[in-house]
């Protein structure tokens, strides 16, 4: 099976990530942490997150955290192949997604910027294609991020 378009770009970006701290670069002189790794536990300690767990599989763990404007989605995956598809499906809804190994965060340009700061990470955005959508992506104003179907129920 060959790799999807998404799939290159997440293997280009983790290709190039290191490449672009060892060479100094950053966007706007901005500080950017190392990106981090853990648990998802771990990472929503390093975010300053209380998680609200939504998912707890084997392969898929996914909580929200904070409220209003402020509230992302933090998940980690089991493979990268996990994150790839689970990204893919995400893309249809748009969004800013902060990128890391194995684990996402998907929320407002604000929370991931914010984000950023403290877990490191690659930011992309994402056009909505999904008919239904405002097309601004994020939270909509409702609270919603288009992004739930990846709950388990």
């Amino acid at each position: 099976m060959g790799m999807t378009r998404r799939m290159r770009r997440i293997w280009v970006t983790g290709a190039m990530v290191p490449l672009a701290v060892l060479t100094g670069c950053g966007s706007h002189g901005d500080t950017v942490p190392k990106t981090a790794t853990g648990s998802l536990e771990q990472l929503a300690a390093r975010a300053k997150c209380r998680p609200d767990i939504q998912t707890d599989a084997d392969e898929l763990r996914q909580a929200t955290c904070g409220d209003g404007a402020d509230r992302y989605i933090l998940a980690t995956f089991a493979t990268d192949r996990g994150q790839a598809e689970w990204l893919d499906q995400a893309d249809d809804y748009g969004g800013t997604y902060l990128i890391g190994r194995r684990w996402i965060a998907v929320g407002g340009d604000k929370a991931v910027t914010t984000l950023r700061g403290r877990l490191g990470g690659t930011v992309e955005k994402s056009s909505s294609h999904h008919s239904g959508s405002s097309g601004g992506g994020g939270l909509e104003e409702d609270g919603h991020s288009g992004h739930y179907g990846h709950r388990a129920s």
